[in-house]
């Protein structure tokens, strides 16, 4: 990949330095319990970390110093980076630069507003053509005519779930003079400032480096690390950081959508600050700076909202004002079925 060689080695000296040679397989403990009918069917081993406003860690499973692809978790850090870099938009579409969207027509919406304030197109996008996330928006994509919106029935850029990221990136370049063409690369102005709000907020220097699924530079770091910037963003004062943290709590929908629990979860919880990432990723943070950051090893869906859920009981989300318990508690159930109806469910193996 361009550029990969000049991405700065890891300094062996710093705080949560990853220790070299060390994988998510080494350390992980148990996260969660799938039971059916009373029986431990399945077990999700992982990684996590709870860390009070101070930074200490209340709860430890794992190795919360593992080295990590956050994926999409970092999104809150790229859209500040952006945002520090001149990018303006209004909450609702700043929200959906830092979301993995669902692909609902108000998500696509957006990302042609963002486009079109920039003076560009969805042809300007260059992450990965894919279907909406949420099925009954795939479905009404098949069915519908997006001659309107340039695109076929298929997988379309506009539609894929990083398509408010890609979209914010491109303005920002607009804003700044860059190349749109190549604001990819991994030497191009947007992402190195991705690549140093991520150092900033974080505390560790990447040790790796590759591509995401969306096609955008991807950056390694730890769980801990993770947690600090969640916990930095959710309990800014009035800056960059607060700005993002503002607009993703106060337009949960646009993070995500129909069932997502990062929606759900910040609908919950007043001021929370939550994003997921693929293969079993999550960071939150609350707005006392409390954080929250996991990863699941076996990188599958299913445990994520009970865990999530638990680990921000853990964090303090029940002291929070205005908060929601029985939605948080809702969004953390995760059935499991038999015949169609629940004969067991997931539980944390921690407390």
């Amino acid at each position: 990949m361009p550029g990969t060689a000049a991405v700065p080695s890891v300094a062996t000296s710093a705080p949560g330095t990853p220790e070299p040679g060390r994988t998510v397989a080494d350390g992980a403990a148990p996260l969660a319990h799938v039971l059916r009918g009373g029986l431990v069917e399945s077990v999700h081993l992982g990684h996590l970390v709870v860390l009070g406003p101070d930074g200490t860690v209340r709860l430890a499973v794992g190795d919360p110093d593992v080295a990590i692809w956050p994926r999409s978790s970092a999104k809150p850090v790229q859209a500040l980076a952006m945002l520090d870099n001149g990018l303006d938009l209004p909450d609702p579409l700043l929200a959906l630069v830092a979301a993995s969207h669902n692909g609902e027509p108000v998500h696509r919406a957006g990302v042609r507003e963002i486009l079109s304030r920039a003076g560009l197109t969805p042809d300007d996008l260059r992450n990965t053509p894919d279907m909406p996330l949420h099925p009954p928006s795939a479905f009404a994509w098949q069915l519908a005519d997006h001659v309107e919106e340039g695109d076929g029935p298929g997988p379309a850029r506009i539609a894929q779930n990083c398509s408010g990221k890609h979209a914010g990136m491109l303005a920002t370049c607009v804003v700044n003079g860059w190349s749109r063409e190549s604001y990819l690369e991994i030497d191009h102005p947007v992402q190195v400032e991705i690549r140093e709000w991520l150092v900033r907020l974080t505390g560790v220097e990447p040790a790796h480096v590759t591509v995401d699924g969306c096609g955008a530079p991807l950056f390694s770091t730890t769980l801990s690390g993770l947690a600090r910037a969640f916990g930095r963003i959710a309990g800014a004062p009035d800056d960059v950081e607060a700005r993002v943290a503002r607009a993703m709590n106060a337009h949960p929908g646009m993070v995500g959508g129909e069932g997502r629990e990062a929606t759900l979860a910040m609908r919950a919880v007043p001021g929370l600050v939550a994003k997921d990432g693929a293969d079993g990723v999550y960071g939150a943070g609350l707005p006392d700076g409390s954080a929250v950051a996991f990863k699941v090893l076996d990188g599958g869906p299913r445990p994520r909202p009970a865990i999530l859920a638990a680990a921000l009981r853990r964090a303090g989300a029940a002291d929070v004002p205005g908060v929601d318990l029985s939605a948080l508690e809702a969004m953390g159930d995760v059935p499991v079925l038999g015949g169609g109806h629940p004969v067991g469910g997931v539980e944390v193996a921690f407390s």
